[in-house]
């Protein structure tokens, strides 16, 4: 994620292709087409922008990007909310970004910490920048499995370790929306080095990861229903919540709900029962 404009343009390029002159209400501009959404022409038109500031501004040539502009681009390829933060994002002035990097260790938030401490019912975890656990209970543990605890990066698991694709059902579901939340933070964050070289990692290891990561979707860990395929009490259903901290919004409590009376809610007692109902934090 090079501080510059190159992520900006291929944002942009990759939401282009996604549109065609059909969904965007123009009609198309006459000649054989070569792209499968709107020609750069389009857009610029749609954008009310020359073709030559468009290009530039994909080509990642242009170095200031006027809030003005962001707006025109952001309605002309008919953003969600996410996709315009994300632009917002890229596009924002170069000095700024690089003052984000991160250096200090983290540390779970003590709020979020006493909470899940009591939520001894449900499975439940602290995620921080780069999607490392800095704390998680004893269901948590017990439904993903021994290796999800403190200190471990969860897109890492997600896509490194087999055992992830056995437990969860909905696997790519899940994991695709963890590379949107990932390359989001990116967005927000390109001076991580940390975060630099662990898409690195992924992108290299993993060709599920460097296919979804390529398609330059984004999400901010969206809710996704998750299904489990436990070894031991079989198939369970949660509905995945997301609580961000007042003090600290780069850290999230994950919680893993349930329908009452459900197999699922059935099931967790027993879960629970084999182990202290304690959370393993990083400290």
């Amino acid at each position: 994620m090079p501080a510059d404009r190159s992520a900006l343009g291929a944002f942009l390029r990759s939401r282009r292709d996604a549109l065609t002159p059909a969904t965007a209400g123009i009609a198309p501009f006459p000649g054989p087409r070569r792209v499968p959404g709107l020609r750069k022409e389009e857009l610029a038109v749609l954008a009310g922008l020359s073709p030559d500031h468009y290009s530039r501004l994909e080509q990642g040539r242009q170095h200031t990007v006027t809030d003005d502009i962001v707006d025109a681009l952001s309605r002309a390829l008919r953003l969600d909310r996410i996709e315009d933060a994300h632009l917002r994002n890229l596009a924002a002035p170069l000095r700024r970004k690089r003052s984000s990097t991160w250096e200090s260790a983290q540390r779970p938030d003590p709020g979020l910490l006493r909470v899940l401490t009591i939520m001894d019912h449900v499975p439940a975890l602290v995620l921080g920048r780069r999607s490392e656990i800095l704390a998680c209970n004893t269901l948590a543990r017990a439904v993903l499995g021994a290796e999800i605890d403190a200190g471990a990066v969860l897109v890492r698991w997600l896509f490194l370790d087999p055992r992830a694709r056995e437990r969860i059902v909905n696997w790519s579901d899940y994991a695709s929306a963890a590379v949107g939340a990932m390359r989001y933070e990116g967005g927000r964050h390109v001076a991580d080095a940390r975060l630099t070289v662990l898409i690195d990692e992924l992108r290299s290891a993993s060709a599920d990861f460097a296919r979804w990561w390529d398609d330059h979707g984004v999400t901010d860990r969206t809710s996704v229903d998750k299904k489990i395929a436990h070894p031991v009490v079989g198939c369970l259903s949660f509905g995945i919540e997301s609580l961000v901290s007042p003090h600290d919004p780069e850290q999230r409590l994950i919680i893993y709900t349930v329908e009452p009376e459900s197999s699922t809610a059935r099931a967790l007692p027993m879960l629970a029962s084999w182990g202290p109902a304690s959370a393993v934090s990083m400290g």
